[in-house]
């Protein structure tokens, strides 16, 4: 018998770490869904509920599970599936289904996720990793070779943005969860789970057009996230003529606060600067960018 030498590199994380995990789309048996039917995930409050209440009584069920609380790719991934997945049109299928969120992160950050992405479907905190395990997801810190659909920003800036997200909440960076755990999306009928992804990387959730496919919308496109850049040419036309206007009635009218100025005074300093120098906030419910 072979025995292998475990790995003494220091230099960097484990073999099983390196590129795209090889990660089964296969379904959970009935033996795993009776197993985690009884574990716990925990609301906002702290307060515990069975992974079955999640699903149980209900038609269809998407479940989303995510990385840790601070990871940026999968802020980005809920602010984009709040977008094509409103609850109106999830309502309206075939079908009608809910969407639940499962991090791995404590439940005290879920308000704090919950302002970041503005996501309005349920999220909920496994923190033990129990489900992640059993449902067969697992760890890899590997980004994957592309950026996904989903992605409106580049890799570095979203890892900026969620290490600036991490120091502002202090000690509470530590308990976002782990961060090689990557997640999945399952849907569920009737309780039996009918289709699963399974992450092979940490930027690899499943893309929109897949998931609106399984759903039922037929074929529909779906709506198209506004990017930050078509708001701000939009927002510094309307006010370019409205202070042309201005200033012909009123010569010693003095010119309006500019869009950073105004960006600050709205957001503070929670705008971010992207790849390209930008600032980047939301301005009249319209993703906006500023030049830094």
């Amino acid at each position: 018998m072979t025995v292998k030498k475990a790995s003494t590199n220091l230099e960097g994380p484990p073999g099983d770490f390196d590129g795209d995990i090889k990660v089964s789309n296969k379904l959970p048996s009935p033996s795993d869904l009776q197993k985690v039917s009884a574990l716990p995930v925990l609301d906002a409050d702290g307060k515990s509920h069975t992974f079955k209440s999640l699903h149980d009584g209900k038609r269809r069920v998407l479940i989303v599970f995510i990385r840790h609380f601070f990871c940026g790719n999968c802020q980005e991934y809920l602010r984009t599936l709040a977008s094509v997945l409103t609850p109106e049109s999830l309502e309206a299928l075939p079908i009608p289904t809910d969407v639940v969120i499962i991090g791995c992160g404590q439940p005290d950050l879920i308000p704090m996720y919950i302002k970041e992405t503005s996501c309005p479907f349920p999220i909920y905190a496994d923190p033990t990793k129990r489900l992640y395990k059993i449902l067969g997801m697992t760890r890899t810190l590997d980004p994957g070779p592309r950026n996904p659909e989903y992605m409106q920003m580049s890799l570095p800036t979203a890892a900026i943005r969620a290490f600036l997200q991490a120091l502002r909440h202090g000690n509470k960076a530590l308990r976002g969860g782990d961060f090689s755990q990557v997640g999945g999306e399952f849907i569920l009928e009737d309780s039996r789970v009918v289709w699963c992804h399974r992450m092979k990387n940490t930027r690899d959730h499943a893309e929109f057009s897949v998931l609106r496919s399984e759903l039922g919308y037929n074929g529909e496109k779906p709506p198209i996230r506004r990017r930050w850049s078509q708001g701000l040419v939009r927002s510094l036309s309307n006010r370019r003529q409205s202070w042309t206007k201005g200033r012909d009635k009123s010569p010693k009218s003095s010119p309006p606060a500019s869009v950073m100025d105004q960006l600050k005074e709205e957001h503070g300093e929670e705008g971010f600067v992207n790849e390209k120098g930008f600032h980047h906030a939301s301005m009249n419910g319209t993703h906006i960018e500023a030049a830094a």
